[in-house]
């Protein structure tokens, strides 16, 4: 398979993940709290990546002192998407739910390319990104409405 054809498959498994992470997290939510269900849903998220680490070793691990310091925050923004996605798909459902984390992601993704943040690559925001930045926020209009 090409690297194009990889990055299309992983990019899809990654969205079907995001999809399935909401609704899931929401019942959870909703049986046992937001906090409570953020912590579980963690936690099988541990184990899940400590069960290959222990297979093929944490060669890495002990390097984490290299990484910056505020590359460590993405664990906690990862809460913050669980625990969004639980409040907003009982609200609205889960298509409008997805859609405006989508959304929110390409606002920062623009952001971040705009300007080479984090190591992304440097892409300047010009009228076709806008046009396409406005389009998916009209997306998340009719969606959301």
């Amino acid at each position: 398979m090409s690297t194009l054809g990889l990055v299309v498959f992983f990019g899809l498994l990654g969205g079907m993940a995001v999809g399935l992470q909401g609704p899931l997290a929401s019942l959870m939510s909703q049986k046992i709290g937001t906090l409570e269900s953020v912590f579980y849903i963690h936690l099988g998220g541990t184990i899940a990546a400590l069960i290959p680490l222990i297979f093929y070793g944490g060669r890495n691990l002990s390097r984490w002192r290299e990484v910056p310091w505020y590359a460590l925050v993405a664990g906690a923004l990862g809460l913050g998407v669980i625990a969004a996605m639980s409040y907003m798909v009982p609200l609205v459902g889960v298509a409008p739910s997805v859609v405006l984390i989508v959304a929110g992601q390409l606002l920062v993704s623009v952001i971040l390319d705009h300007y080479g943040l984090f190591g992304a690559h440097l892409r300047p925001l010009d009228f076709t990104r806008v046009l396409g930045l406005g389009l998916v926020f009209l997306g998340v209009w009719v969606t959301v409405k």
